[in-house]
């Protein structure tokens, strides 16, 4: 079996730097790391994790912290981010714990400071239970992916924006009397992302002049919770909204699902938007503002790489495109 000695004689190079090499950690310069991945794969090398943490001083290790495992921007958003660790050679620690659980709050309390990780990516931060600040005293590099970072490197989209698009392309068709259907009023306490895309949807109507006419239907950010809330505005034959802007395209899929079952046409008695194109869009042909999760769990493993590599960098905010996809859940209003 070759070890780290038989690559470092085979490059040329010393052990030290061919633990650099292997294990992205400190600066090699282009060339050396092309040769000593070279004759690694030459001599069928594999680095022992045990190894590499004492050669390097790291426990190649980085910890993801999630509020949910099984709704699809978390999943796409997983993917996008063991594919950049496994690329850059780091072992994921995932910790999928709901908000304002007692296990989440174990977690940032006790098992985080104690865990040896080589950085964080934490989803979804609760300013409410003052998880940033948390984070922050664990004292490994961190990077947040959502709207809520304060002064830490992040990943997010403009959750207002979107939202913002989403209502003005309904209002540019002739809608007037437009809902947002999905998320709670009191969102900022934990889902900041869902409370700033309700701003932007307001944000729309009152630069419209539609002010008299901003409803909310309360609900889960899902395809219940938006079935729910649909059926209870829906429901109302006297007052029914011409159009839904949705939370995100789960909400946007139940209040689809929801006129469908009251014998509402969508979208001749009722246009619906969403927010994410989720795999589901296309099938339910939903007009909805993309973003791209998977590119976002990528850039989020770019920046923890940058902050590794040098701590003491300034936070970067990176915000991602998204953009308007037409589809036929909308149209003008009858």
């Amino acid at each position: 079996m070759s070890t780290i000695a038989d690559v470092a004689a085979r490059a040329g190079v010393s052990k030290a730097t061919a633990s650099r090499a292997l294990s992205g950690g400190g600066y090699v310069s282009t060339e050396t790391r092309e040769r000593v991945q070279i004759a690694a794969r030459e001599l069928s090398y594999v680095a022992h994790s045990s190894a590499m943490s004492l050669a390097t001083g790291r426990s190649l290790s980085v910890g993801v912290v999630m509020p949910s495992l099984h709704r699809w921007f978390f999943a796409e958003l997983l993917t996008g981010i063991q594919e950049g660790l496994l690329d850059a050679g780091y072992d994921l620690v995932l910790y999928g714990l709901q908000e304002g659980s007692s296990e989440r709050a174990r977690l940032f309390n006790e098992i985080l400071p104690r865990r040896r990780l080589d950085g964080i990516i934490a989803v979804g931060i609760q300013p409410s239970a003052r998880e940033l600040e948390q984070l922050v005293r664990v004292a490994s590099p961190l990077v947040g992916i959502g709207p809520y970072s304060e002064g830490t490197s992040a990943v997010s989209i403009d959750d207002e924006g979107a939202a913002r698009i989403a209502t003005e392309h309904l209002i540019d068709l002739g809608h007037r009397d437009i809902a947002f259907l999905g998320g709670q009023e009191d969102a900022a306490a934990r889902a900041l992302g869902d409370k700033r895309r309700l701003d932007g949807y307001r944000a729309a109507m009152i630069a419209a002049g539609l002010a008299p006419e901003i409803r909310h239907a309360e609900g889960s950010p899902t395809t219940p919770g938006g079935y729910e809330a649909g059926v209870r505005m829906l429901g109302d034959r006297q007052n029914r909204p011409t159009a839904f802007v949705a939370v995100c395209d789960e909400a946007a899929i139940g209040g689809t699902i929801a006129a469908r079952r009251l014998g509402l046409s969508v979208p001749t008695e009722l246009s619906i938007v969403g927010i994410d194109d989720h795999e589901h869009a296309e099938m339910f042909s939903l007009t909805t503002v993309r973003q791209h999760p998977h590119s976002q769990g990528l850039a989020a493993v770019e920046l923890l790489r940058d902050q590794m590599n040098d701590p003491h960098a300034a936070p970067v905010q990176r915000v991602l495109p998204s953009e308007l996809v037409v589809r036929s859940s909308t149209a003008a209003p009858r």
